[in-house]
Order: structure tokens, then C-alpha cells, then sequence
């Protein structure tokens, strides 16, 4: 029998009477026994939305994605820090506005069309040109990232320039953000807009299947232009309730468990298994509407953030996995972050003054809470926590709860007409990102970015313009700090927490490495 037919069959068929088993309140059987070596499977807290890396803005997604494509320049492991990867090395004009890739030569995608020039234009003439032929197999909601670029040109076969209308700052760090992946022009042309469900990219791992709401499967690229994938394949399977993945980890159903709630970190200190974390930038938040309800005046949301205990958070539900945030921007981009900015404490007479103060008189409140999802920690309990803080002080919170994928097609475009308030959590790589694409104005919903809650102040509008043109760290440096006051005062968040990542594995599994990037690179690791 092949890998990839046991795989199909044993795996799964020992997986779903395991799943079943856990479903009807039985023991599991220990499955790390029945499953070989060299296959690695990877818990994931929700299904994939797609596997396409430019019209995908989740880190669930992207922990697929990283493994089967790979873009111009990576992260340099263990840092945020710009390294080749498809492109051996590049050039910047004095201005800021070109930089020219020499690419790799002899690269294939897993289909066979050769990675070439051509290959890069297409991906990105994709995303930004709206006239471009495969531009409707969007939508690429982080197109954003790239906003900067006005042509892609093709110099010759190995060499592209990307020419931009003014210097942007975070141009080399987005490219290695999953947005910047690549992807085969022949598999976009062949599957349209179904490209989503069959990736082809020219990563360590290749595409081999995905079977809606149990598995998404990669194996081994024996043809990889690099060093070779330590496994023979990876199964990543959706496990949406964090009880049943904590039940799978410790029957074995899984290799890899992401996103370990912190209740059950003490389950697994023992022998059998390895806790791995590492810090990044990481934000975990309340949107608020600004523009219509108890939220659209200021002292309303300065309220928010006093009412709600968050070191009881972060300490007693998170179990001391995160800290307290006090701004827009997490503490790990250390250059950039205000550290005289103090956290709003927790002070419900305070909060019920600006409530008195602030004269509006209907706090009802609709509060949308996920079920789980990328970097949510343990959302039910602590919107459970948050809304029994935010009645203690007058408001009437009312909880509508959805599951991950289904939460952010009701977030993303907007809670206008329908929520007051809403959590959501953001991963970034650079403190450009999460600010440009959800504090703009010009990032309302209508207008393609993550603006949800509606946050318009000119003043922040103008420092995010200048920060991201700015070529000197030590002035972006000011700017965003600036900005970071101003949001805070203005508090369009309740602003929560920034977690420690954190995975767990059997002791099966050598080399898993967390990055600060939050992306799951899995080449190295090694499954015995």
C-alpha cells in the first residue's frame, strides 16, 4: 500500500472512530501507534476558507499555504528579518521606488510551468490590475499590501523590477507575508476561480487533496528545488472545538496541536509531549462601531475599555499566556512601540462616570463572539467575561455566537446595521499593517480594507501616510508612536491582550519551530 493510499485510508478510517469515540463520551483509542512515521498530523482550529494565499487574510489558511508556495523573499527564521527565497538577491534605487529580483534559476512549479519573470508579473498584474484576465478569480483582500506597486516588468527571464509611485517602507516585509506567495499561472488559467481548492505553488510540500470539514492533504514535492521536506506528508484537519483537539492530542489522533487553550497547557507537560512557544506581534481586540449606537461617542468606548477587567483576562481565563495590551500596536515590534503608553486600567466607577458623562442613554449592546479561530485564544469565555464586565457598569450586552469562517463573512464587511461590537485578533509583520488596513479611513469596508467598526481621525490618516513612506526607521519610529496616542485616546478598540504562541506535539515530532511570523513552516520537521 503507498503513503498516500494509507494515508486516504487507514488514517483517516482510525481518525473519524477516534473523533466518534470523543464525540459520544468514550476513551479514544491511542492512535500514535497506528499512524507511521513520516506523516504529520497537524490539528488546525477551523476549516481552510481557501488555499489560495492572495485571497486569504487568515492564519489558519496561511499555515497551509506556507508549505505548499513560496514568494519572492521569506523571513529569516526565528526573526521578522527579509532573506531570499525565489529570488537569490535584489537591488533598490536610491529614490526607494525600483527594486529589481535576480531570481532563481531551474525552478518549476509542482505542475510543471517553470517559475520564470513572466510567472511573478502574473501574480501580482492578478491581485492589482483589475483589466488583468484572472483578476476575477479574487477577491485579494490584502491586495492593499501592494498598493505602492504601478508596474511589474519583465526584464528578462530571471530578472522582474517592481516600479513604485513612492518609496514604501514595508514593501520587501510584505512580500514575504503569505499575500506575496506564488502561484502557478497555468493552475489559475486551468481551474479559475475553483484555483482556490487547487493550489499549486513551488514549495516542499505539494497539494494532494482537501476533503470539506475533515482534511487538507500535502506531500513530499520530490522534485523541490531545495533541500527536501523531513515528511512524506501532512494532514492538516479541521478540529473547530478546542476540547476535541485537546482530546485528539492526548489519544493521538494528531501530531501537532495549534493554539493550545490555556486551560489544558498542563495536560501536556509530561514526557509524551513538547510545548513549543515564542513571541510576535500579536493583538487581540474588541472592534467597536464608531459610527452608529452606544459606540459612536468617544467616552462610550473610553467606558468599554475601563469596564472590562483585562489582567483577570489575560490572568485567570488566558492563564497568564498573554499580557495586557495597552495600543493599536503589540510591544514585539520593539522600534516602533509606545512604551509610555499605559494600559486603560481596570476602573468601573471611572467607566461609569464617562457613561454619565457621555449622556447616551440606550446601551444595548450586540456583541459578536467566534467559536475559535486564528489567534482568538479562548473566545467564548473571554467574551463570557467580557460582557458579564461591561453589564456590572450599565451597558446590556446581548451575545450572537458563529463559527470562525462564518464570523468573518459577518465582520469583514462591516457591522453597520447589525453589531455593536465584535472580538477579533490580528497576527501582522510590520506595525504598518494592522493600523493601514483597519484604522484608515480609506479602509472602511466599502472600500476593501478591515475598517469594520468605521474609525475615521485625519490626523492618524496622515501619520499612517507618512509612516509607510518614510525610508528611516528612527521617523516611522515617531510616527507610529504618535499614532498609537492618538488611537488610544480615541479608543476605537477595547484593546485586550498580545499572546504568546504556543503549539504542542507528541514526542514523535522533532524540529517544530514557532515563528514570530505566526506562520507554520513544516519542511524541517521530522515525524518518527
Amino acid at each position: 500500500m503507498t503513503l498516500l493510499t494509507w494515508t486516504r485510508r487507514g488514517l483517516f478510517a482510525a481518525a473519524a472512530s477516534a473523533a466518534l469515540a470523543t464525540g459520544m463520551g468514550l476513551a479514544p483509542a491511542p492512535l500514535a501507534a497506528q499512524t507511521p512515521p513520516g506523516v504529520l498530523i497537524v490539528g488546525q482550529i477551523a476549516e481552510p476558507k481557501a488555499l489560495d494565499p492572495a485571497a486569504v487574510t487568515a492564519q489558519n489558511d496561511f499555515r497551509i499555504v506556507v508549505n505548499i508556495y513560496e514568494g519572492l523573499v521569506q523571513y529569516k527564521s526565528g526573526t521578522l528579518e527579509v532573506e531570499p527565497s525565489l529570488a537569490e538577491s535584489w537591488e533598490v534605487s536610491e529614490d526607494g521606488t525600483e527594486y529589481t529580483f535576480m531570481l532563481q534559476e531551474g525552478v518549476s512549479f509542482h505542475d510543471g510551468t517553470p517559475f520564470n519573470a513572466e510567472a511573478v508579473k502574473f501574480n501580482f498584474d492578478r491581485m492589482l490590475d483589475e483589466e488583468h484576465p484572472y483578476h476575477d478569480t479574487g477577491p485579494f483582500p490584502l491586495a492593499f499590501f501592494f498598493s505602492a506597486v504601478e508596474n511589474v516588468e519583465v526584464v528578462d527571464d530571471l530578472t522582474v523590477k517592481f516600479t513604485l509611485n513612492e518609496p514604501y517602507a514595508p514593501f520587501l516585509s510584505n512580500l514575504a507575508y503569505p499575500t506575496g506567495l506564488l502561484v502557478s499561472p497555468t493552475a489559475v488559467a486551468e481551474s479559475g476561480a475553483d484555483y482556490g481548492r487547487n493550489p499549486v505553488g513551488t514549495g516542499p510540500f505539494q497539494f494532494v487533496e482537501w476533503k470539506s470539514n475533515e482534511r487538507v492533504v500535502v506531500e513530499k514535492y520530490p522534485d523541490y528545488w531545495g533541500e527536501p521536506a523531513g515528511t512524506d506528508a501532512v494532514v492538516f484537519r479541521p478540529i473547530t472545538d478546542a476540547n476535541t483537539r485537546v482530546a485528539e492530542m492526548l489519544s493521538g489522533g494528531i501530531d501537532v496541536m495549534v493554539e493550545v487553550p490555556p486551560t489544558a497547557l498542563s495536560e501536556f507537560q509530561n514526557d509524551d509531549y513538547n510545548i513549543v512557544e515564542q513571541a510576535g506581534p500579536h493583538v487581540w481586540f474588541l472592534i467597536l462601531n464608531a459610527k452608529e449606537g452606544p459606540f459612536a461617542t468617544k467616552e462610550v468606548r473610553q467606558a468599554a475599555n475601563y469596564a472590562i477587567n483585562k489582567e483577570a483576562l489575560v490572568n485567570d481565563v488566558l492563564e497568564g499566556t498573554a499580557d495586557v495590551a495597552a495600543g493599536p500596536t503589540p510591544p514585539a515590534f520593539a522600534w516602533a512601540y509606545n512604551d509610555e503608553l499605559d494600559p486603560y486600567p481596570y476602573d468601573p466607577e471611572k467607566a461609569k462616570a464617562l457613561l454619565e458623562e457621555s449622556g447616551v442613554e440606550d446601551l444595548s449592546l450586540t456583541f459578536y463572539v467566534t467559536e475559535g479561530g486564528s489567534g482568538m485564544l479562548d473566545p467564548i469565555p473571554m467574551g463570557t467575561a467580557i460582557q458579564a464586565d461591561l453589564n456590572a457598569v450599565g451597558f446590556d450586552v446581548k451575545i450572537e455566537t458563529y463559527e470562525w469562517n462564518t464570523f468573518l463573512g459577518e465582520v469583514n464587511p462591516g457591522l453597520e446595521g447589525k453589531a455593536d461590537m465584535a472580538e477579533m485578533a490580528w497576527m501582522t509583520n510590520d506595525p504598518d499593517t494592522l493600523p493601514f488596513l483597519a484604522l484608515r479611513t480609506e479602509a472602511f469596508p466599502d472600500q476593501g480594507g478591515f475598517n469594520s467598526g468605521y474609525y475615521s481621525n485625519p490626523e492618524v490618516d496622515d501619520l499612517l501616510a507618512q509612516a509607510r513612506v518614510a525610508t528611516d526607521q528612527e521617523e516611522r519610529a515617531a510616527l507610529y508612536k504618535e499614532m498609537q496616542a492618538i488611537v488610544q485616546d480615541d479608543a476605537p478598540w477595547v484593546f485586550v491582550a498580545n499572546w504568546k504562541q504556543n503549539a504542542v506535539t507528541s514526542n514523535r515530532v522533532e524540529n517544530l519551530i514557532l515563528e514570530p511570523s505566526f506562520l507554520l513552516q513544516l519542511e524541517d520537521v521530522v515525524k518518527n
